[in-house]
């Protein structure tokens, strides 16, 4: 039985073009108070996959995500905010989309199509079976991301997918599928609405709770930050200052002479025994 692309089904609101900026604000907010809920409901999955994970990067693996259009670039976001954020290599999670980088700013005409291009561009990774790779797809049914996770399979690479359509291939052919029906856009078919949220959660929620798993987080802070700009040098400092209960200036060369907040406090502490 062929299953119902729900993110293609028609919208439920009629006549766009004639409704207020103030009703289509109001009707796509209403709409994407609904997101939350259903991710909730994938919470279990979600625990499951990220347990997974944190084992695979503990023993030296990465996290692939893989993806086209919208879920593509909202891959590659999670995967680059990574490093500055939590301070790990650029190569622990890794983001493809189809079409290449160019794809990141313009479509690529019928890059998403093929079946053979995404497990080329895993291969230039040199992906292993010490690896995670996860599908992103709205639809499940994008070629370029279930050929990648049929190939990984097939290479006893562990899979998983972020989709919204129940019985999708993709759904189908991941091992650790996480569904999360979202329904009809406010758009028809305008997946970079509610259903590019719903991935942007759940994406958020795999990286940061591995982050937290893997030590890059002490208390509810980011103590190994890249201080790539103002900004996150004074919130680095300001870390330091409550932490070791001393003064901006004491907490400013603390902070240039280590390079990060972990290890100022380390050595300050270091220091004092």
């Amino acid at each position: 039985m062929k299953y119902i692309k729900t993110t293609e089904l028609s919208s439920k609101y009629q006549h766009l073009e004639r409704m207020s900026i103030n009703d289509i604000a109001t009707h796509i907010n209403n709409e994407d108070k609904t997101v939350a809920l259903a991710v909730e409901k994938q919470l279990k999955d979600i625990e499951k996959l990220v347990v997974i994970i944190v084992e695979k990067l503990k023993k030296g693996g990465r996290l692939f995500y893989i993806g086209a259009g919208t879920s593509g670039r909202l891959g590659i976001l999670d995967a680059s905010e990574c490093p500055p954020t939590f301070g790990v290599p650029d190569d622990l999670v890794i983001g493809l989309i189809a079409g290449g980088d160019t794809a990141i700013r313009k479509a690529v005409e019928n890059a998403e199509d093929s079946i053979t291009q995404s497990w080329e561009d895993l291969k230039e990774y040199h992906i292993s079976d010490m690896d995670v790779l996860i599908g992103i797809a709205a639809s499940g049914s994008t070629p370029y991301v279930v050929s990648a996770i049929e190939k990984a399979n097939l290479n006893a690479i562990v899979t998983a997918c972020i989709t919204m359509n129940e019985g999708s291939p993709l759904a189908l052919v991941a091992k650790h599928p996480i569904i999360v029906n979202v329904g009809p856009e406010f758009v028809t078919g305008s997946s970079r609405l509610k259903a590019g949220t719903a991935q942007k959660m759940v994406l958020n929620m795999i990286t940061t709770a591995t982050m937290i798993q893997l030590g890059r987080v002490e208390g509810n802070r980011m103590v190994d930050m890249q201080l790539t700009n103002t900004k996150l040098v004074e919130r680095g400092i300001k870390m330091i200052m409550e932490d070791l209960n001393v003064n901006y200036d004491v907490a400013k060369n603390l902070l240039l002479k280590h390079g990060s907040v972990r290890k100022a406090i380390l050595n300050f502490s270091d220091a004092k025994k």
